[in-house]
């Protein structure tokens, strides 16, 4: 006897089309095959039952009592994959459902945040979660559709849709430099109170060179070490020191003179590889209606160069 699982999605379908014909051959020109098959089908089907569901004589095809019962689930099955297949067909016309969203806190109350709105108005049957941590994120593990995320792109694992590369800047309050003067080489930032971001690997390296050459890396004795780059960043508004920032973070405090430049003729970073800001999804040969949208809405919110490198210039 076959198993219960062998049972197909078409079987169902030609059975629920015998039940209601009644008829064998009105239900193989519809499938386009013959009536033996389809009689041939209905066997199989009830083998894999275990139970009659048609009797069958020369005039006529009646379901039996387990006929009648199983059509109820049979039509049930049939008509969630029906459903299903509405709901697929919608989701490539027109985002719509839960889509999950990860972003790292501080880029993401500044920049991905801010553009909600307009993606809610834009694709209204969007259900949007959006998680913000600075946590490592498995997109093959992790529940996340989008992740946005700050780094090296080298793992072929997923998809990357980068917006662009981040850049840092040295910088100070006006105060600060009015009573501390600004360091003439990378060398005297040893002499001036540093504000440091600390990660989880430890205090941030500061990086300099100039443009072509290779990076070299300045020790600083710092005033100030925190995990929390608002709070650094509050104190360097406040006076209290020096930061090394990318341009997401600081670019309009730069333009509208709360900070001041540092160094501007020397490159900067905390890193030696290049750090681009992209968007990642899991790896896939169909890429979800809801991704495409979302990444494409954020390459068009960002802009290209992103707007924060215009704000930082």
């Amino acid at each position: 006897m076959n198993e219960p699982g062998n049972i197909s999605m078409r079987a169902l379908l030609i059975f629920s089309d015998v039940y209601e014909t009644q008829n064998f051959s009105v239900v193989a020109r519809r499938e386009g095959i013959s009536a033996s098959q389809v009689s041939r089908v209905i066997h199989q089907l009830e083998d894999a039952l275990g139970q009659q569901l048609f009797y069958r004589n020369t005039r006529a095809i009646i379901p039996t009592e387990s006929g009648h019962l199983f059509v109820r689930y049979a039509r049930a099955m049939t008509g969630s994959l029906d459903e299903a297949r509405r709901e697929l067909n919608e989701r490539t016309l027109e985002p719509s459902g839960m889509v999950r969203m990860n972003a790292p806190v501080f880029f993401g109350q500044r920049h991905v945040a801010p553009a909600l709105p307009g993606l809610a108005e834009r694709y209204p049957k969007l259900s949007i979660d959006l998680t913000l941590t600075d946590d490592y994120i498995d997109p093959h593990r992790d529940p996340a559709d989008v992740i946005f995320r700050i780094g090296t792109l080298t793992d072929s694992s997923f998809h990357a849709r980068a917006f662009g590369q981040q850049f840092y800047h040295l910088a100070a309050s006006p105060e600060y430099v009015r009573r501390h003067g600004m360091p003439e080489s990378p060398e005297a930032l040893a002499r001036f109170k540093c504000l440091v971001y600390r990660g989880s690997s430890g205090p941030n390296r500061w990086l300099l060179r100039r443009r072509g050459e290779e990076w070299v890396h300045y020790p600083v004795s710092p005033l100030m070490t925190s995990n929390n780059a608002e709070t650094l960043l509050i104190a360097a508004l406040g006076g209290m020191g020096i930061v090394l920032f990318p341009d997401w973070l600081i670019g309009d405090r730069l333009k509208s003179g709360e900070l001041v430049a540092l160094l501007p003729e020397l490159e900067a970073s905390i890193n030696t590889e290049p750090q681009h800001i992209a968007a990642l999804y899991p790896n896939s040969r169909h890429p979800p209606l809801n991704v495409r949208a979302i990444i494409d809405y954020y390459l068009d919110a960002f802009g290209s160069p992103p707007y924060w490198q215009s704000e930082a210039d």
